[in-house]
């Protein structure tokens, strides 16, 4: 029988993490707690550190993905529009 992979959520991720950060538990008994390999959770913390700088980033970079974002959208419903008055045009 094959297993499947387990996701997890940025949120749980994130949960284990702080606690490895804690050092309150031993990577085993985190692992344990969580039902995760030591691994995983060593691998969740690197990738936690290399990032950590990205919370304090300014808001700028937001705000322009944001209205690019914004403007892609506008144009999909353009787009959307214009396709449905073609097809009814033309009987498809």
């Amino acid at each position: 029988m094959k297993k499947s992979r387990r996701k997890f959520t940025a949120t749980f991720k994130t949960k284990v993490v702080l606690e490895a950060l804690k050092e309150r538990l031993t990577l085993q008994e985190l692992a344990s707690k969580f039902e995760l390999q030591p691994n995983q959770i060593t691998l969740w913390k690197k990738e936690f550190m290399n990032n950590a700088s990205a919370a304090f980033e300014t808001k700028a970079k937001t705000d322009d993905s944001e209205k690019e974002k914004d403007q892609l959208y506008g144009k999909i419903g353009r787009l959307e529009v214009e396709n449905d008055f073609l097809r009814k045009v033309l009987g498809k």
